[in-house]
């Protein structure tokens, strides 16, 4: 058992999975501070100054905090835009290096048939013919 389970941790696919969870967190708190640091005051101040709030997580309707969902709401669209970007940017290079690893294909010239193969060609369509 000892055994399968070293198999299964040393198997590619779960040690990408671990460092994508990492690098996800991480990346979390980049996020996070974009929102919280820089779109907020620079984007959403003037509005919520007209709404009589400071913080975008202070906004509140009876008694419900939407300024705290509305932060969510934009820290889902920025790494959902992010990771598009980044998907994307994956495929653009695997389309790169199947073109360059594709064989390339010889170019096949047809020449005209000479003289000779006309006159068989009209031989055989004239026996096909009176057969």
């Amino acid at each position: 058992m000892l055994k399968e389970f070293k198999a299964f941790i040393m198997r590619g696919n779960v040690i990408d999975l671990a460092v994508a969870v990492v690098i996800g967190a991480a990346f979390n708190s980049i996020v996070s501070s974009l929102v919280a640091d820089v779109i907020t005051p620079l984007i959403l101040n003037p509005a919520m100054k007209a709404a009589g709030a400071e913080k975008l997580e202070g906004l509140a309707w009876n008694g419900a905090l939407y300024g705290k969902f509305l932060a969510t709401v934009i820290n889902f669209l920025v790494v959902a835009f992010v990771l598009f970007l980044i998907v994307k940017m994956m495929n653009k290079l695997q389309n790169i290096k199947k073109k360059e690893d594709a064989p390339v294909e010889e170019e096949v010239v047809v020449e005209a048939p000479t003289k000779e193969q006309e006159l068989l060609t009209e031989i055989r369509d004239l026996l096909k013919k009176n057969n």
